[in-house]
């Protein structure tokens, strides 16, 4: 019998280290398998993020192009600036009114003027957008 009961012993100490080893393999590959949910669930988030992300890009590209698109400017007057009102006069005695300006005209329109006085002219008009 007590040969018995040590091979008994045995294959029961047999048994208990195959099922040790079995649950430390199953250990490893719950812990393997965790790793891998966590890297999963990290790429879904990441990607809604991207596509929170993307949905901010095209909503603010929309805004900026409805920004651009209201902000085109007349050709003829690109900015509404003024100008002095005695150059204004000056030039409209010459039959130069709103809008571009030629040089040429400017210049006889001008011809009047000392040299200061028609630098100055000319400086305004080209902070008023009205000769290039």
């Amino acid at each position: 019998m007590e040969t018995e009961d040590k091979s008994v012993a045995e294959r029961l100490e047999a048994a208990t280290s195959l099922l040790e080893r079995a649950l430390n393999l199953l250990e490893e590959r719950q812990s393997a398998l965790a790793g891998e949910v966590e890297r999963i669930s990290a790429t879904v988030e990441q990607s809604r993020r991207e596509s929170e992300l993307l949905e901010k890009l095209a909503y603010a590209e929309r805004e900026l192009s409805a920004v651009k698109a209201s902000s085109v400017q007349n050709p003829v007057n690109p900015l509404r600036r003024t100008i002095p009102a005695a150059a204004a006069e000056a030039l409209a005695k010459h039959g130069v009114g709103d809008g571009p300006v030629d040089v040429n005209t400017l210049d006889v329109a001008l011809s009047g003027l000392s040299l200061e006085q028609r630098i100055a002219v000319k400086t305004q008009l080209l902070r008023s957008g009205a000769i290039g």
